[in-house]
């Protein structure tokens, strides 16, 4: 029996970090909430969900220290995904916290949604792919549905973004840069569509290792 892909779910202490982690493993992934540098280094993939306040969430990455090991994961070009305010912190900056600076692996910064819109976006909300060929996009159909709860969003360049939602303007919704991607929705809250995403991230990971 083949052994099941070692994948860090990073523990910073701040949201509903185990949703992620339970997400990963029905889809058959030996997923580990975990804040050891050691194990990190070891995941064949790693995750950085989010929930909360861009500051705070930074804040406590680097009080746990897992920027390093964070930062070490992208480098390395391991898969890596970051999730809601996971994705976020991995831009270079947010308007929700001036002065924090974020991870700085993607372009770009966090902006709040514009002004005439319900803040936050909190619903169902589909996808429009701009990239098909995205591997964690593999099998979702136009249209797919995933569930958003967020006030500000990133801006980048474009070359980087592979999915929009329209609120009512698009917004970013996934983004890749080689072998790291992210998410504003929750995979982990978004049905049969996001447990898709969370099995396409896995076969990459699986992927991976038979090619190391």
């Amino acid at each position: 029996m083949t052994e099941r892909p070692l994948v860090a779910v990073l523990d910073y202490g701040i949201g509903n970090l185990r949703s992620a982690q339970k997400a990963l493993e029905r889809v058959g992934a030996d997923a580990r909430l975990t804040a050891d540098a050691g194990l990190i280094g070891d995941a064949e993939g790693v995750v950085l969900p989010g929930v909360g306040h861009f500051g705070t969430c930074m804040r406590q990455m680097r009080a746990t220290g897992l920027e390093q090991p964070a930062l070490e994961a992208v480098e390395s070009g391991r898969p890596f995904l970051g999730i809601c305010v996971g994705m976020q912190m991995l831009f270079e900056a947010s308007e929700e916290a001036p002065g924090v600076a974020g991870m700085g692996v993607m372009p770009g910064t966090v902006r709040l949604l514009p002004d005439g819109i319900v803040r936050p976006q909190m619903q169902w909300n589909r996808l429009d792919v701009r990239r098909p060929d995205c591997p964690l996009l593999a099998g979702l159909t136009e249209g797919a549905w995933m569930y958003f709860v967020h006030s500000y969003a990133p801006e980048t360049d474009p070359d980087f973004v592979v999915a929009t939602c329209d609120y009512p303007t698009p917004l970013t919704a996934v983004t890749e840069r080689g072998r790291l991607w992210a998410t504003q929705f929750h995979p982990e809250k978004s049905g049969d569509a996001g447990k898709r995403l969370a099995q396409n991230f896995l076969a990459v990971v699986t992927a991976d290792r038979c090619d190391r």
